[in-house]
């Protein structure tokens, strides 16, 4: 898949989840475009994969590319920001997940950051 392939692809994934869900996170993404399958998000939740993109189907070239233009996207059809810590599952206490092999903050921040409907200015409070 070539890069203008993908741009149409994570543009219409985003609209998506956005219809679907009210919001569109990275994550969700990766799993709708399937370039990480269910299981494999469980065993990150779970503490058992050290980092998310570790288990990714792709490149680090690729992912960047994927994220930038999720952003952008959120950014052109006015979604809002909202950052959202991940915490593993299972028993015993609960840990920050990773995302990146590089573990920089600004990474894991991307990687965090849900994109969700802004309310109705219509609608009365």
């Amino acid at each position: 898949m070539n890069r203008q392939e993908l741009q149409k692809k994570v543009r219409h994934t985003v609209q998506q989840l956005i219809w679907e869900k009210g919001y569109a996170s990275p994550l969700d993404l990766f799993l709708k475009m399937e370039k990480v399958s269910p299981k494999l998000v469980e065993e990150w939740r779970l503490g058992r994969v050290p980092y998310l993109e570790r288990v990714l189907h792709g490149n680090l070239g690729q992912f960047s590319f994927i994220m930038k233009e999720f952003r952008k996207t959120a950014r052109e059809i006015n979604l809002k920001e909202s950052y959202t810590a991940y915490m593993s599952w299972g028993k015993g206490s609960k840990r920050p997940l990773r995302f990146s092999k590089s573990g920089n903050d600004q990474v894991e921040r991307h990687y965090s950051t849900h994109y969700v409907k802004p309310a109705n200015p219509e609608q009365p409070n």
